[in-house]
């Protein structure tokens, strides 16, 4: 009794202390701002988050493949946020960190529900060990300090739910007890399909710790049978996954994610995956140059690295099933490692990263088990094994006490000082993420040729009026990158705003070739183009941009101003039109609008549509002063003069001469 007692208390006080080091680490998160990588996408530029929770944005969320995604909870999940925090990002993050809070103590109670049967304290011990490393290894820290990264922490949620109510059923099998594991992984891949993997994650644990592969009477069969009535058990299961992956890649391909074949070959992407495979584990254990974006290197792999990284998947894979009956957590780990990772190890190439510290939140819980279970075993050089395993001498070989004081022995002294050099590196790690400057600066420094670093570096420096250190990141983007279409985008619009159009415009037709149907550089170049006075090609890119967006108030108002200065009244007014339907408080669509019915007689209603355009801004000078003109027109000569000179106040000059005739034709005296 008292050592039941003992370790509820070792229970609750584990709990505890995962929890205090959770906070540590990312309460910091808390004071970060949004950042200008898909952050904006998610929430700060998205108008359906914004609009609060309706029905009409809940069915946004279910159809929508904004982003090249479809996970319609983690937009729920930000339109919440929205509604509640509005663009303060504090709350945005503080639901970040307490979904990875919960994920950290739901993988805690699932691992120790599924080993204490079997092992006791020892169990305990290793359970705690994996849910620290998953709570604050750096790898992590993408996951939890990038708002745009919900998806990640919002599925592992829905992911250790479906471990912990497995863990429930598996106790005592039911229908009622399977039901939460449907319903679990069902939000989940509502939440982010990389859930497609977690039936396979299933039957690893089937295998280690549940033991359910073995054949519990002689009726049942052999392990064989026993795998396949697993396995059949698990066909709802599955069938979600496959389900999921069908409507991610159609969804993903529709949005350009998907990489083509001829832009990345199958070749390169084969090498970038064994590659990769060993690159997240050198950082597993030593996380340094950790980066937002590892680009695809310039000149590919070398044939040598991917062949080694193959040769060494292949040898640690069959050590580990040569060792699978004896130490079962190695396989186990292992291949939960090489599995989870499948969906984003690059094989379907999604993005244009070579790979992500945000992949690995639930792959690393794989190799953290192996660790947690397997280095007590090798220095200890204990086995946990059945007790029926026999010995050498024919006498069953002994399990690890239950009530053995593992964190009092050295393997807890050194779990506890690589748990506390982890805290260090991840509190670290996550104050890049404090805003965009920071973050980018550091990913310059951290990857060789990053492209998305420099470019984003840019967009922040000319956020902040640094024109010319903008224009000499964009340079090192496309220096890195040459088409890099975004780069030449950014460096085009920032050349405009230092004067130099030509530059501008030979970097926007560089990137059109790369990305012809980008609307806003279409528009853009129309607007070069329209102030080289070269009319008629800006016509032609605004047409383009609004064939690929026809909903863009301002390239029909831009438009419709070409089309007027070319006599073209008729179809100029219709671009106006289009444009205040769009944008109803279009003060430009509606003083554009004035001007056409001002010049085809119809002065009445252009006032309308003048006093209209001065309602949403009162400081409108050109609208004052066609206002003005208009009444001058009617006979309104006092109105005329009183908004000629509210058109001059804020900025407007009118010609002397129509200044001298209102003053002629004035007969009272105005104030």
């Amino acid at each position: 009794m008292k050592a039941e007692s003992l370790n509820t208390r070792l229970y609750y006080v584990t709990i505890g202390l995962l929890l205090a080091v959770t906070l540590v680490v990312f309460w910091q998160t808390l004071g970060h701002e949004f950042i200008n990588y898909d952050d904006d996408k998610y929430v700060t530029g998205n108008a359906n988050v914004q609009a609060g929770l309706t029905r009409d944005s809940i069915a946004w969320a279910f159809t929508s493949t904004h982003a090249s995604n479809w996970h319609p909870l983690t937009w729920i999940s930000h339109i919440l946020d929205w509604q509640i925090y509005g663009k303060n990002p504090k709350g945005h993050h503080l639901t970040n960190l307490l979904l990875h809070t919960a994920n950290v103590l739901l993988l805690f109670l699932a691992l120790s529900r599924m080993t204490r049967k079997r092992q006791g304290r020892r169990g305990l011990w290793c359970s705690a060990f994996v849910a620290a490393a998953f709570a604050i290894h750096p790898l992590h820290v993408e996951s939890v300090a990038w708002i745009a990264e919900r998806k990640d922490v919002l599925s592992t949620f829905f992911w250790m739910l479906t471990m912990l109510s497995y863990a429930w059923y598996v106790e005592r099998p039911g229908i009622g007890r399977y039901l939460p594991v449907l319903l679990s992984l069902t939000l989940g891949l509502l939440s982010k399909p990389m859930l497609v993997t977690l039936p396979f994650a299933l039957l690893l644990l089937d295998y280690w710790p549940l033991g359910r592969f073995r054949a519990k009477d002689s009726k049942a069969g052999d392990a064989s049978w026993a795998g396949w009535k697993l396995l059949f058990e698990k066909l709802p299961l599955f069938a979600l996954a496959v389900v999921s992956s069908v409507i991610t890649y159609l969804v993903q391909q529709k949005g350009g994610a998907v990489a083509l074949v001829e832009k990345l070959p199958v070749s390169e992407r084969v090498a970038n995956t064994f590659v990769s495979y060993v690159a997240y584990i050198i950082k597993m254990l030593w996380p340094r140059n950790l980066a937002v974006f590892y680009p695809h290197p310039a000149e590919g792999l070398p044939l040598w690295e991917a062949i080694g990284a193959a040769a060494l998947l292949v040898i640690v894979s069959v050590v580990a099933i040569r060792y699978a009956q004896r130490r079962p957590y190695l396989a186990v780990g292992w291949f939960w490692y090489l599995g989870t990772l499948v969906p984003v190890i690059g094989i379907v190439q999604v993005g244009m990263q070579a790979m992500a510290d945000r992949y690995t939140y639930v792959p690393l819980i794989g190799l953290f088990i192996a660790i947690a279970w397997g280095v007590p075993d090798l220095l200890s050089k204990k086995v946990d094994q059945p007790k029926s395993a026999p010995t050498n001498r024919g006498k069953p070989k002994t399990r690890p006490s239950a009530a053995e004081p593992v964190a009092l022995q050295p393997i807890g002294l050194l779990a506890t000082a690589a748990l506390a050099a982890l805290a260090i590196c991840s509190w670290r790690q996550a104050s890049f993420w404090s805003d965009s400057q920071t973050l980018f600066q550091h990913a310059v420094g951290s990857a060789p040729y990053n492209y998305i670093a420099h470019n984003n570096l840019g967009i922040t420096l000319l956020d902040q009026g640094d024109i010319d250190a903008a224009i000499s990141q964009y340079y090192e983007a496309i220096k890195s990158k040459p088409d890099f279409a975004l780069a030449h985008f950014n460096l085009g619009f920032a050349l405009s705003q230092r004067g130099r159009d030509k530059e501008a415009i030979s970097h926007f037709i560089q990137g059109l070739k790369v990305k012809p149907n980008d609307a806003n550089a279409n528009m853009f170049m129309g607007v070069l183009l329209s102030k080289e006075g070269k009319a008629a090609e800006a016509i032609r890119y605004y047409r383009k941009a609004l064939a690929i967006n026809p909903n863009n108030a301002d390239v029909h108002n831009n438009l419709g101003i070409l089309l007027n200065q070319q006599g073209n009244r008729a179809e100029a007014l219709k671009h106006f039109q289009e444009a205040l339907r769009i944008k109803p408080d279009s003060v430009d669509a509606h003083n554009n609008i004035g001007t056409i019915l001002a010049g085809i007689g119809k002065t009445d209603e252009a006032i309308v549509h003048y006093k209209e355009a001065l309602k949403y801004k009162p400081d409108y000078a050109n609208a004052h002063f066609n206002l003005g003109l208009a009444f001058y027109t009617k006979g309104n000569y006092a109105e005329s003069w009183r908004e000629i000179h509210l058109a001059q106040k804020y900025g407007y000059a009118p010609a002397p001469a129509l200044l001298k005739a209102l003053a002629a034709r004035m007969t009272e005296p105005v104030e």
